[in-house]
């Protein structure tokens, strides 16, 4: 058996420069938790897209700029910043597949939407402006507010371990957005919140639909000095474990998919 693949999509470098990109700190993340961090073009070639799919074992979804909001049926209210139509269009190819074929998905910030709108949800385009009485979600502090995860939530198990079972877990968690998940997509509940009640965690409503788990935080700049956020990282790796080739990877214009190797 060797280590889980995690694919983490890349995004158009923002000044311009005709270069693919994507933060360190993920990918010394999901390293520290043991996995190879593979990163993913942003390929125009859908038999291309689907075969490096195939190399994966678990799909980590990065920060970065808004969801276009014509993929969540919402108008473009004027506030959205550094949309990236290509990344968008791979995104959520990549994890509309994942979510079919229960391969574990973790989503971080923009990930968080991003994870949410694949599966039908919609999204808070600008928080300032339509959630009078929210708190400050754009902070340079490494510690902006606490979160709330529910009991007994994929979340919390993930975050604590053995201690989550009968009580909320309350954390520290660092805040650099300004979307945020409103309508929680069919098939999700929604796992941890903001003292002003914005949904700062979303996931699978049952097991039976795999692993999909997505925080509004940066998780990953908070390794390796936060216990949670390790176990975080951890606990997704170990849950993205190799399986073989199963006839329940098939669809009607995709030949089998074996997360073990290929396709």
């Amino acid at each position: 058996m060797g280590r889980q693949i995690i694919g983490l999509p890349t995004y158009n470098a923002f000044d311009g420069r005709s270069e693919y990109a994507v933060r360190k700190a993920y990918c010394d993340a999901i390293a520290a938790a043991s996995a190879i961090p593979l990163l993913l073009p942003l390929l125009t070639n859908e038999d291309l897209l689907w075969e490096t799919y195939g190399l994966l074992d678990g799909l980590l979804l990065c920060g970065g700029g808004d969801v276009a909001a014509e993929h969540y049926d919402g108008a473009d209210s004027g506030r959205l910043t550094f949309v990236d139509s290509e990344r968008d269009r791979v995104e959520l190819t990549l994890t509309q597949w994942a979510l079919r074929d229960r391969l574990p998905v973790l989503g971080i910030c923009r990930g968080i939407q991003l994870l949410n709108v694949a599966a039908g949800g919609t999204l808070i385009q600008d928080i300032p402006s339509e959630c009078p009485g929210a708190l400050k979600h754009r902070s340079r502090r490494r510690s902006a507010h606490d979160v709330t995860v529910q009991p007994g939530t994929l979340l919390a198990g993930f975050l604590a371990p053995g201690e989550s079972l009968g009580k909320e877990l309350r954390i520290a968690v660092n805040s650099r957005h300004h979307q945020a998940v409103r309508k929680v997509a069919p098939r999700f509940i929604a796992s941890a919140y903001a003292p002003d009640g914005i949904i700062e965690g979303i996931e699978v409503a049952s097991k039976e639909d795999g692993f999909a788990v997505g925080v509004q935080w940066h998780a990953e700049n908070l390794v390796p000095e936060a216990p949670e956020m390790v176990n975080l990282f951890r606990r997704f790796v170990e849950t993205c474990q190799r399986r073989g080739c199963d006839n329940e990877y098939q669809s009607a214009t995709k030949s089998c998919r074996c997360p073990s190797r290929g396709v």
